[in-house]
């Protein structure tokens, strides 16, 4: 693949310390393509509820339609990809499943991004 070079900066070059320096850096594409991913899941008004609730409380099924006023086949579809992107883990308690935040990395996540849209 040819370079392009264009007048940038005031002059005609690279600035190759830099670059190179990123380029070093740089996560492999697919590690990028899994944190795209990650981010997708976020991208959901619902999903972000279930955490936003799942914060203060695990919660089951049942309990968690109840306070979102939706139905527990919509919130078990939304439970499933949060669960695929190992955002909410489950425990078992006879018959009742019951859902909470997976780390609290989930907790931070939410903080920032609640305090960037804020400021």
């Amino acid at each position: 693949m040819e370079k392009l070079e264009i007048e940038c900066c005031g002059s005609i070059h690279l600035h190759t310390k830099a670059i190179h320096q990123v380029k070093d850096h740089m996560p492999k594409e697919d590690k990028l393509t899994d944190l795209a991913d990650f981010f997708k899941v976020f991208g959901d008004p619902t999903r972000i509820k279930i955490l936003y609730v799942l914060l203060q409380s695990e919660m089951c099924v049942c309990d968690l339609a109840e306070v979102l006023e939706m139905t527990q086949s919509a919130i078990s579809h939304q439970l499933r990809v949060l669960k695929q992107a190992k955002l909410v883990k489950n425990r078992r308690d006879g018959k009742t499943v019951f859902y909470s935040l997976a780390d609290g990395h989930i907790q931070t996540i939410l903080n920032q991004g609640m305090e960037h849209i804020s400021e």
